[in-house]
C-alpha cells in the first residue's frame, strides 16, 4: 500500500509539472486500431454486490490498449450501442457494444482542429464534451484556453469556436472540465477549480441560453457547490426527467482517488444562486475507485442507465474504466 501510495504521488507530480511547461509533446494513437477489456467488479472483496447508494452496478470493464496515446479518457457520449471517448490529448475511440461487453467496430480519431497548432498536449487539453442529439453536433471544452469547439457529427471538421469572456479568468487548468447542452438547448458550463471572485468556497458555473460558440452568447453566472470542497466537479450530464448528475472527484493521500455524485435541479440556477447537489452515490474504498471524469446517460426500456469513466492519465497504476449502472431513484 504505501509503495502504491508513494508511487501515486510521484506521478501525480509529474502530471502537474509536465503540461504547465506547454512543451510535452502530443502522442497520436496507432493507424490500426486495438483495444483488449477485461470484466471487473465493483468491490473486489465481495464480487456479488452491485448496490452503489441510489445506483445498481450492472458490470463494468477495464480498456487497455498498446498505442501510447491510449488512454486519458475525461469525456464520453453513448447512444444505444455506440460509444465515443474522448481523450485529454484529442484523441478519440470509437466502438459498438452489447450486452455480451464485448467491443465492435474499434476506430480511433483525432480532433481535426482546436487550440493551438495541435503539436503540443496543451493544444488539444480537451476536457469536456457534448452534444445535440438531433444533428450530432459535438461542442467540446478545452482547458488552458478556456474555450469550446463546435464539431459536426463525425468529430472530422471543427464548424466554429469561441473563448466566452466570462470564462477567461478561469484557471488554465480548472477551465471547462464539465459541459452539458439540456434537452431545451441551454448549456451549462463548470469550472473544475475556479472560485467565485472572492470566495474559497463553490466553483465558476455558466448557463448559456443557447450554443455557447454563437456570436453574442452571453451566460448568467451562478455558483456550484461541491458536496465537500475537497471535490471538483468532473462531469454532468442530463437525466430525461431534466435533472442533472454532477460527477465530483477528489484525489487525497490516503484513498487516491474518490468520487462523489450529487443530483442538482436545474431549475435552481438563475443569475448569482448558489446551487447545491444531494448526494446519490460514492465511489470511494473498498468500491472500485479510480480518477473517474466522464459520465454518459442512456434509455434501456423502462431503466436509465449511468456510464461512467475514468481518465487513467496514461499512468500504469490508474486504469481506463468503464462501468454501467441502473439509476433506482424515483422519478420527482
Amino acid at each position: 500500500m504505501l509503495f502504491r501510495v508513494a508511487t501515486a504521488l510521484f506521478s501525480l507530480l509529474l502530471i502537474l509539472m509536465l503540461p504547465s511547461s506547454g512543451h510535452v509533446g502530443r502522442d497520436l494513437l496507432g493507424k490500426v486500431p486495438r483495444m483488449t477489456v477485461e470484466r471487473v467488479p465493483i468491490d473486489w472483496h465481495d464480487p456479488t454486490r452491485t448496490r452503489v447508494g441510489a445506483l445498481t452496478y450492472l458490470g463494468g470493464i477495464r480498456l487497455k490498449g498498446p498505442d501510447l496515446a491510449f488512454g486519458g479518457f475525461s469525456s464520453m457520449q453513448v447512444e444505444g450501442d455506440r460509444f465515443t471517448l474522448l481523450s485529454d490529448g484529442g484523441n478519440f475511440i470509437r466502438f459498438r457494444m452489447g450486452a455480451d461487453w464485448t467491443p465492435r467496430a474499434l476506430a480511433f480519431g483525432d480532433l481535426p482542429d482546436g487550440p493551438g497548432t495541435g503539436w503540443l498536449k496543451s493544444d488539444r487539453d480537451s476536457e469536456s464534451l457534448t452534444t445535440d442529439a438531433a444533428t450530432g453536433q459535438t461542442w467540446v471544452g478545452f482547458e488552458r484556453y478556456n474555450a469550446i469547439w463546435r464539431y459536426d457529427a463525425d468529430l472530422t471538421r471543427a464548424e466554429r469556436s469561441a473563448r466566452p469572456p466570462a470564462m477567461q479568468g478561469w484557471s488554465e487548468n480548472g477551465g471547462p472540465e464539465s459541459m452539458v447542452r439540456l434537452a431545451d438547448g441551454q448549456f451549462i458550463v463548470l469550472s473544475e477549480t475556479s472560485r467565485p471572485k472572492g470566495s474559497r468556497i463553490g466553483r465558476e458555473a455558466l448557463l448559456f441560453p443557447g450554443d455557447p460558440t454563437a456570436p453574442g452568447s452571453t451566460p448568467i453566472r451562478f455558483v456550484y457547490m461541491p458536496p465537500d470542497e475537497r471535490y471538483d466537479p468532473s462531469d454532468a450530464v442530463q437525466l430525461p426527467d431534466g435533472r442533472l448528475i454532477v460527477l465530483n472527484r477528489r484525489f487525497s493521500v490516503s484513498g487516491l482517488f474518490t468520487a462523489r455524485l450529487t443530483l442538482v435541479d436545474p431549475r435552481a440556477i438563475r443569475p448569482g444562486a448558489v446551487v447545491r447537489g444531494i448526494e446519490i452515490a460514492a465511489l470511494a474504498p473498498p468500491l472500485l475507485h479510480d480518477n473517474y471524469e466522464a459520465l454518459a446517460v442512456t434509455r434501456e426500456g423502462k431503466d436509465t442507465i449511468l456510464w461512467i469513466a475514468s481518465d487513467d492519465n496514461q499512468q500504469f497504476w490508474e486504469w481506463s474504466l468503464l462501468l454501467k449502472f441502473r439509476i433506482e431513484f424515483a422519478k420527482r
